[in-house]
């Protein structure tokens, strides 16, 4: 006999679903917490990576140590808002070099302090940096702290509105061979996440300081090109350091950098040889010697000190530092007399050779707040002189900015491209990591410029939004595409999609769905197999406008890729309204995971996000099997990367879906 049901009142049953109501709401809210605290993490923690690459990159380029902690000192500058940073040495006996090299921001309302600070005798017990060298660890004084008489540039800090202090040190194992010191206008307390970013970067500059010592007892204490006798980069760009940081403390000091190339030296070394390539470089040196007057210096001594430097940095590269410089007339009248005495003919065995030169010339009258600047300013005035016929000077301009030269060209060659048949699609296939399928493709826009070669999607796509000629291209790519997916659909048993990146500017033309409208219509291709990719900061720009246009394409069925995910911020509660169907790991997260767990915790992180959003995931650019091994495990749906496929032309997509096919019969 089945019991009779138990009769609940209306009003249980409303008490009821209502508790249920509220456990349901506050679970749904602290995932949503717990998510949005993830991204953050995300963001923080990716500005920190970002952080620690630039500064390691800097510091493997770096020509010295001290470019690689002047770049370090303008990274954590930049990374915290901080004016002012400086650089100290640790010499024997418990003491700190103070040196000039600093990062400031100030535009010379600091210069007080600097003075100070340079002139000062820092050791264990004098000042925070004294402190720093004699615990190892890092630390900071706030102004109106208790300690702060301990501090004794605290009053000049205060009078320049200033407000703490803080150092950290660079170590070699257990010793403090640096310290950076940074000076902020807010009051400070640095967090546990502060203090271990600022040891990580001081361990991270502590090796290169350990290896630039290395290198420098095997090859480098010389200050001095073997070949000619002349100093090298190293001693140039010393006394470049000087006279630049006498010409900020007296602007009547005015100087001049000449960058001298020889012309087609190549062609020397090819058909002489090497031997007669060192002769023509060691007669140049000799020429550069015999030219300048009598009180310039061509630097065989370092202890020499003399009004010019004469330097060659390498190759067939010299360089040329002119003092007491007030106008053009004299580094042009210098560059003329180097043209002539290098134009006159050179005796090579049996062989008569004419060796011309091209000169650049950068003035210090420009303003510059850096050594690197003015000596890449007279290296690019150096190339236009080269490409205005050779064996000629030019004084460096604004107007010679190399970028600009090049965005001209590609703005009037762009115009000409899709009517010139010049732009072309490649097809780089998305994998799924469990049985190595193709599922999918990206289409990518390349462009073949008969004379310029291939040009960088990177390089030319900004070109096009700036001058209004995206949506016409966007439009071939989406419509080329699509026609071509529809024909590998024709004969591919498999599904698959097609990824077309859409731009901001498409996004915000008002067009984009009207042309993915006629797109479908005329190819034939269903909605859902197309996936229309948009960068995060893109819809992040404007994610109201966004979603607008997003569900206007959902109508169609268009699937929806948010790429670069993690490469910006985005807010949960947006991208929980946007309909997206997939998150793309940038490939700067995926390059290398195995190896940096950092990168490997990001990827995770985007994967459960995805999973929670009920998101696919595709990770770009794997290229090794421990990347793709880690993907897998981790859950990504997706792969894409030369690992599995480079870009590839649409015959050789054809021959590989054919061979997949066919794999596929016989497997069954």
């Amino acid at each position: 006999m089945i019991p009779a049901p138990i009769e609940v009142s209306p009003d249980a049953e409303i008490a009821r679903l209502q508790r249920r109501l509220k456990r349901e709401t506050a679970a749904r809210l602290e995932a949503e917490a717990i998510a949005e605290r993830g991204l953050r993490d995300l963001f923080q923690r990716q500005q920190e990576i970002s952080l620690l690459e630039s500064i390691a990159a800097a510091a493997n380029e770096a020509a010295s140590v001290e470019d690689a902690m002047r770049h370090a000192l303008a990274a954590v500058c930049r990374y915290t808002g901080w004016p002012l940073g400086h650089l100290l040495l640790a010499v024997p006996e418990d003491r700190l070099d103070s040196t000039t090299v600093w990062h400031d921001d100030g535009a010379g309302a600091f210069d007080s302090l600097r003075s100070r600070t340079e002139s000062m005798a820092f050791s264990a017990e004098v000042g925070l940096p004294g402190r720093v060298l004699r615990t190892g660890t890092p630390a900071w004084a706030n102004v109106g702290a208790p300690d702060a008489a301990c501090y004794p540039r605290m009053p000049l800090m205060t009078q320049l509105g200033l407000s703490s202090l803080f150092a950290f040190p660079v170590m070699i194992a257990s010793e403090v061979v640096a310290i950076l010191e940074f000076f902020s206008r807010e009051l400070q307390e640095p967090d546990e996440s502060m203090l271990r970013l600022m040891a990580q970067i001081g361990t991270q500059l502590g090796r290169v300081i350990e290896r630039r010592r290395a290198q420098d007892r095997l090859v480098h204490d010389a200050l001095h090109d073997p070949l000619t006798a002349l100093g090298n980069r190293k001693l140039f760009l010393d006394r470049l350091g000087h006279f630049l940081l006498r010409s900020q403390r007296h602007p009547d000091f005015g100087f001049a950098v000449l960058f001298v190339d020889l012309d087609r030296f190549k062609a020397i070394n090819d058909g002489l040889g090497h031997q007669a390539g060192d002769q023509v470089i060691v007669a140049t040196a000799q020429r550069l010697t015999a030219c300048l007057r009598q009180t310039d210096m061509v630097a065989r001594d370092s202890s020499v000190e003399r009004d010019v430097v004469v330097s060659r940095l390498g190759g067939d590269e010299f360089t040329i530092l002119l003092d007491q410089v007030h106008d053009a007339a004299t580094p042009i009248r210098v560059a003329e007399r180097l043209l002539r005495a290098l134009a006159a003919p050179l005796t090579l065995g049996q062989q008569q050779v004419y060796v011309t030169a091209s000169i650049g010339i950068a003035m210090s009258s420009s303003g510059y707040a850096d050594v690197q600047d003015i000596l890449r300013d007279a290296d690019i005035a150096m190339y236009h002189a080269k490409q205005n016929g050779r064996a000629r000077w030019m004084m460096f301009d604004q107007t010679m900015q190399e970028g600009a030269l090049r965005r001209l060209t590609l703005e009037a060659e762009l115009r000409l491209a899709l009517p010139g048949g010049q732009l072309f699609i490649q097809y780089q296939p998305i994998v799924s990591p469990k049985d190595g399928l193709i599922r999918g493709f990206e289409a990518l826009l390349r462009w073949r410029h008969p004379v310029l070669g291939l040009i960088s999607p990177v390089e030319f796509i900004p070109v096009a939004e700036e001058i209004g000629l995206i949506g016409e291209i966007g439009g071939w790519v989406l419509h080329e595409a699509c026609r071509q997916l529809h024909a590998w659909q024709q004969t591919s048993a498999a599904p698959l999609s097609m990824s077309v990146n859409v731009s901001a500017v498409q996004l915000n033309d008002g067009e984009l769905v009207n042309l993915v409208t006629r797109v479908l219509r005329e190819t034939g291709v269903p909605g859902n197999s197309v996936k229309l990719e948009l960068t995060e900061s893109a819809v992040m720009a404007d994610p109201e406008h966004a979603l607008a246009i997003f569900k206007q394409l959902k109508e169609l069925g268009v699937r929806l890729s948010l790429d670069d995910f993690g490469t910006g911020y985005s807010s949960l509660s947006h991208l929980r309204r946007l309909p997206i169907d997939t998150l793309k790991i940038d490939r700067s997260f995926v390059s290398a995971m195995d190896l940096h767990g950092d990168k490997r915790q990001i990827a995770e992180v985007v994967v459960m996000l995805a999973r929670a959003l009920g998101l696919d995931v595709v990770a770009e650019g794997v290229e090794t099997k421990a990347e793709v091994n880690l993907l897998r495990d981790m859950g990504s749906d997706f792969v894409q990367g030369y690992f599995y496929y480079r870009p590839l032309d649409r015959d050789a997509v054809t021959d590989i879906l054919a061979t997949q096919a066919s794999q596929g019969s016989e497997s069954k």
